[in-house]
């Protein structure tokens, strides 16, 4: 009894991590076709929107003068 459930548990194991593999390769190769795209159609990101820039989102005013990062202790 307790062997069948380890072989069970096993077995549930290895398909977690074979679904998890072929949905890896699977966005691996969307990220290729996406990448290739881009580089053919001649698209180049919008660098004035990308950054940590609050440009266009209402915040209050004692927020706008926040440390990029919190250290810690």
């Amino acid at each position: 009894m307790l062997k069948e459930v380890k072989m069970e548990k096993n077995m549930i194991i290895t398909i977690v991590l074979v679904v998890l593999v072929i949905f890896s390769a699977a966005q691996a190769v969307q990220l290729n076709s996406l990448e290739k795209r881009i580089v053919s159609e001649g698209i180049s990101p919008d660098t004035t929107k990308l950054g940590n820039s609050a440009s266009g989102v209402n915040v209050p005013g004692n927020l706008n003068n926040l440390p990029q990062m919190v250290g810690g202790c």
